[in-house]
């Protein structure tokens, strides 16, 4: 097959998209990623891109000063359907079998009906379409039990209809403007790239969605060296969201200060971009291979992005989130239900402090990361997915 996959800059979007190319491409496939620039060979740092994987820019990703980014409908709907416009004469000079789309990235989806190419929907996290046995997805909140729990999350879902219908309009009308039916009739699958321990049970799991475990790759071939010592040691990996916390690593490495904590912790900051100018003698701070990080990790502590939490559970590595914007919320808290882990919000020296000292003295919270990596099992695999679509 021929295979464009379509995702945005932010690593939380780019990274998954390229892991699932170069699975893609193991398997005998041609595959181009379409994305930001950042990503592209000869853009900033070298990234070993796996081999075979072409890279591409995605066009219509610059902001124009017409854009209004503060209005999320407009920005996913009016935006896809300009980037759509731009993306379509690509895709259409280099034909493909399959368009594989990212969740928010939706041109790439609409790019291929207009084109009439069947497409499939990349979920880097997990599902968050609407239930009807879930309070609304970004509460935080389990599913309510009893009569009041299931009163709390239906009174809760209507509150959100007026704004789900709003955007539903924003992108129907998005859709009309550059040809295409108001109702989109859907991808002809999902692909949920998350671990089993990070979704809840629904009672209408769509037929067409299936969890495929996260989709990781690691952007460098570095590696760490942490702090000499044998306390233990903590990754601190601050958010690569724009939503994320500001000055967790600062806020961080105050509170993990020995004098303070009476344990000789050794810190690694694990970030693509980090400006610590300092550092105190027990703790680095760089971008390297995470995975070969965390085999050696007790603690790491981040903003609750679904990637950094993905890698420290496979690695049975209990987490301290402190979750910004976005999603992070939501998954902070399914962390906290699950086991694995502690919150902390808002972000003060003090309460970092002693979550995390909770969370290294509890072998519960490790047991509990070390059950959500065994619950991986029983995965669909992708690249059969993708395949099944065009079999059809």
């Amino acid at each position: 097959m021929r295979i464009a996959i379509v995702a945005g800059p932010d690593a939380g979007h780019a990274i998954p998209a390229i892991a699932l190319a170069g699975r893609l491409v193991a398997a005998g496939e041609t595959v181009t990623v379409f994305t930001g620039t950042a990503w592209l060979p000869g853009n900033g740092p070298t990234r070993p891109i796996p081999d075979g994987v072409t890279m591409a820019e995605l066009p219509g990703l610059d902001v124009l000063d017409t854009d209004d980014d503060a209005d999320a409908g407009e920005k996913l709907s009016i935006r896809a359907a300009r980037m759509c416009i731009e993306l379509t004469p690509v895709l259409r000079a280099d034909p493909v079998d399959l368009v594989v789309c990212d969740v928010i990235t939706v041109c790439g989806g609409w790019a291929a009906e207009r084109l009439g190419v069947p497409w499939i929907e990349l979920s880097p996290h997990p599902l968050y379409e609407p239930s009807v046995g879930l309070p609304p997805i970004g509460s935080g909140l389990a599913p309510g039990t009893g009569l009041s729990g299931r009163l709390r999350d239906r009174l809760m879902r209507a509150a959100t209809t007026r704004s789900r219908t709003q955007g539903d309009r924003q992108r129907g009308a998005a859709r009309e403007s550059i040809g295409l039916p108001a109702a989109s009739p859907g991808p002809a699958a999902r692909l949920v790239a998350t671990l089993p321990a990070l979704e809840v049970p629904r009672p209408d799991w769509p037929a067409d969605a299936h969890v495929v475990g996260p989709l990781l790759w690691e952007p460098t071939r570095q590696v760490f060296t942490p702090p000499t010592g044998s306390g233990p040691l903590i990754v601190v990996a601050p958010s690569t969201a724009t939503t994320g916390v500001a000055d967790l690593v600062d806020v961080a490495l105050e509170a993990l200060d020995p004098v303070h904590t009476g344990v000789a912790v050794r810190v690694v900051v694990s970030a693509l971009r980090h400006g610590t100018a300092t550092l105190p003698p027990w703790a680095v701070a760089g971008t390297g291979r995470q995975d070969a990080l965390l085999a050696h990790a007790d603690l790491v502590v981040c903003g609750g992005g679904h990637g950094m939490l993905a890698k420290s559970l496979l690695a049975g590595v209990p987490v301290v989130t402190v979750p910004g914007g976005g999603d992070q919320w939501e998954l902070a808290n399914r962390v906290v239900r699950q086991g694995s882990g502690a919150l902390v919000r808002p972000l003060e020296a003090e309460t970092l402090r002693a979550a995390c000292l909770t969370i290294l003295a509890d072998p519960d919270a490790a047991d509990a990361a070390r059950r959500a990596a065994d619950g991986a099992t029983g995965l669909a695999d992708p690249v059969a997915v993708c395949r099944s679509v065009i079999d059809d």
